[in-house]
Parts: structure tokens; sequence; C-alpha cells
């Protein structure tokens, strides 16, 4: 991690068009990010290889895509009106403003914060004098609580309309569907629902880049067990299988750990949860998460709607409300982490190379095309290759700059692998294929390129 900053991260993304400032042109807007050519494709990558593991290739999980506008009662069936709140402390000399949480933490470590009062946080932050992060001064409002969710109104007049909030969470969508999906996909416990959509949270002080912004992508799984059932062991199996599919996006292991939530640190709904956290250049970060929800969501629902939630097992006709375990991906998040894991340098002919690692099934070039020179010859050869690639591959055909420049732009869009064609393709039909890690070049026939990149 010596080599990557945060800096280095911003910069290479907007010079490789991987992430935008939100609305460059007018000065930008507090936390808010455009994904640009690369950094969509990188997204959608990692997107639909989480979709393909979790959904496509298990047999006892479905996919949905719920709205993001709910019925108001969904959010105080959830808690999120009553509990969802951030303590909020404006400083009285320059008016910045802080979550108390997050400058004790700094100072004293999550443990020592989780589940404190608004009036304990008061307290610590006088107790330990903490500064402004901004002017440095030690003079703090009390702490007081703040609802994250961005509030709206449906209706033509704001007077007579609906007050309606914009999902905090992917998760409500899910769980209100459950008779729906139960019912339709006939579906037995233990099952899954999975889902990939944008949720928006009214966050006090986000920052770190993409790490914490007030709208983001979730791909979140409610998984329904049997109360009985054994549901330490399948907790773990959860646990497991997300810091594997990490793994298998190419963040490397030493990099990853779990983080279990003290008591007093634990959301209102879950009895046990775990972080997989990352080693970010500015720290350890939650990755994602894995909660013990039991049957908290579907007994509120079950209140509120008046509508029984409760299923029917065809073994033993027994009636009972589905307990749930949780694992929340945020796809947002896990862009940025892949994005600074990938990054590295080395030296070329004493000249630094700045290279972006990806695995190959989620770079957002998987192989450039490059005729050596500008000539008709060369790239009427190389249009050739390039279109009968693009119908399996994403590819990029570049015919500009010296050969050399185009190798360091593919090597900073993290493109595994780049063909050149040369003149004496014209005569073998043969292209030099060059790998972006280890820098060898081999010499194959072009009928053999396919099978080249997908070995």
């Amino acid at each position: 991690m010596s080599k990557v900053t945060m800096d280095k991260i911003v910069a290479l993304c907007k010079r490789r068009g991987f992430v935008f400032p939100g609305s460059d042109i007018y000065g930008g807007f507090a936390s808010t990010w455009d994904y640009g050519p690369y950094g969509i494709q990188l997204k959608e990558n990692i997107k639909n290889f989480w979709w393909k593991t979790f959904i496509l290739q298990r047999e006892d999980i479905v996919g949905i895509d719920s709205s993001i506008l709910m019925n108001p009662k969904t959010w105080e069936a959830s808690g999120h009106i009553g509990n969802f709140a951030d303590p909020l402390m404006d400083c009285k000399n320059c008016k910045e403003r802080v979550r108390g949480d997050h400058i004790l933490e700094k100072e004293l470590g999550i443990e020592a914060v989780a589940g404190k009062s608004l009036d304990q946080i008061t307290a610590l932050v006088k107790e330990h004098k903490i500064k402004c992060p901004k002017c440095g001064k030690m003079d703090f409002t009390e702490a007081r609580a703040f609802n994250m969710m961005f509030k709206t109104h449906q209706g033509v007049i704001e007077e007579t309309s609906t007050a309606v909030y914009l999902r905090p969470e992917t998760a409500q969508g899910i769980f209100v569907n459950f008779k729906n999906i139960q019912q339709s996909c006939r579906k037995k416990i233990p099952f899954g629902v999975g889902q990939v959509g944008k949720s928006f949270r009214n966050e006090i002080t986000p920052g770190n880049f993409t790490f914490r912004t007030r709208e983001f992508e979730q791909m979140e799984i409610e998984y329904f067990i049997d109360p009985k059932s054994d549901i330490k062991k399948s907790f773990e199996e959860w646990k497991e299988l997300s810091k594997k599919w990490y793994m298998d996006l190419g963040i490397k292991e030493k990099n990853l750990r779990y983080r279990e939530h003290d008591k007093d640190e634990l959301s209102h709904y879950s009895t046990m949860t775990f972080d997989i956290e990352y080693e970010y250049p500015f720290g350890w970060g939650e990755l994602m998460g894995v909660a013990y929800r039991g049957c908290f969501d579907l007994e509120q629902h079950q209140k509120f709607s008046g509508k029984n939630m409760e299923y029917l097992d065809p073994q033993t006709n027994e009636k009972y409300l589905p307990h749930v375990i949780e694992p929340a991906f945020g796809l947002s998040r896990a862009t940025l982490t892949v994005l600074i894991d990938a990054y590295d340098e080395d030296e070329i002919g004493g000249e630094t190379r700045v290279v972006m690692r990806f695995d190959p099934k989620i770079a957002p070039v998987r192989v450039a095309i490059f005729p050596l020179m500008k000539k008709p010859e060369l790239s009427k050869v190389a249009r050739s290759i390039f279109d009968k690639l693009k119908e399996d591959f994403v590819v990029e055909y570049d015919e500009s700059g010296a050969i050399g420049k185009r190798y360091r732009r593919h090597d900073e869009i993290g493109t595994p692998h780049c063909i050149t064609v040369d003149f004496d393709s014209l005569e073998d039909d043969s292209v030099t294929i060059r790998d972006r890690d280890t820098l060898k070049q081999d010499r194959i026939k072009i009928s053999e390129i396919k099978e080249y990149l997908t070995q």
C-alpha cells in the first residue's frame, strides 16, 4: 500500500476517464461523482460478476429490481424514520458540520464510541478536547439527531402532496415482496433474493473520494432461513462466501479482514453483524457487512401492513416467519476498492510506469488493437481483428501516437493485452501480443488470438 495514495487514485481516475467530479463545469457539487467510460465499464463488470456468482449460478437465489420510491409506511415499519439518524454537531467558530461519532472514532476508536447516546457523545467531545477538522477550535454545539433519509413530495402541489423518501437501502424492496417472490417462483426455505440498485443517504460528512457519498449503489442479498436451522453455520458460510467473492474479484487477501460489531454498535434489527474491511490508504474501512436480521423486517411489515408474511413449510405444514441473513455488498465501494488494490507502479527503462493490474474478467478493456503505424494496409488488418474480437470481448482500437505511448495509456486503463499489427503481419498472418503484467511479447497467428485470450 506504500505506493498508492488517494491523491494518485483521484488523479488517475480523472486523467483516464474512470471517475469525474459531478457537475464539473459548474465547479462540482459536493460529494457527487460521475463514472466515465472506463469507470462505468469497470463497475458494470463488477456488478455482472456479482450477479453471475450469486444469482445465475445458484438455484436457491433469485433476483429482483424494486422501486426507489416506496410507500412511506415501509420506512415506519423498518425503523428508518425513528432510528436512522446520525449525531450532528456544528463548530461554533467556522460553522463546519461534523458527525460527532466520526470525529471521536478517529481519536478513540470505533469501539469506544459505539452505542453512545447524544449526551454521551457531547460529553466525550468536550472531555477529550476534540478539535474541529477545519479550523482547529474546540467549541462544538451539542450533538443532535439528524435523519439521513432524503425527503421529497409526490403530487402536483407540495402543500397537498404526500411526503415520500428516496430509499436509504435496497433491502426493504425485497422484504415487502417476500410473499410475491416465494409464491410466484415456488421457492422453498432456505432461499435468497438478490438486488442491485441505487440508495441515497444524506450523509453529514461524506468524503474520501467515492468511499462515502450520498448517492451509491448496493448489491444486497436477503437469505431466508428456518429459525430452527443452524443459523451460526449459515452465517459463517455467508461470511466466507462474501470474502471469497472479493478475492475472486482480484482483491488481495492481505488487505482484507473481518471485524465483529460490538453489542452496543449493532443496528436495531441485528443481533450479530460482521464487517469485511479493507485497508485503504486512509486506514481500515468497511467494504461490506454480513448481518443476522432475525425476523425483524418481516414481522414489522406484517404488523404495519396487516398482511400475513408467514411461510408455510410444505413438508411439516408449519407456519413461521423466516429469519434472515443479509450479505450487503457496496457496488460503488467495491469499484473504488478494486481501483486502489489494482494500482501499481514499476520502472521500465528508468521511467516510472503506472499500471492498473485488474483481473482480466473485470478490466474495462479486455484487449487493445494497434496498427504499428497509421497506414491503410495495417489499419485494414487491425480493423478486421477488431471486428472479430468485439463479438466476445470489450475491445478498443487505437492508431494515434507512438506505440510506446499507446502501451502506457492502456497500462493505466488496465488493459491485460495489447495486439500490434506490423508489416510482418501482412506476410505471415501473425501479430505481436503484449502482456500488461509481465511485458512479455508473443508472436501468434491471427487465427489463434481468440483462443489465446480465452485461455
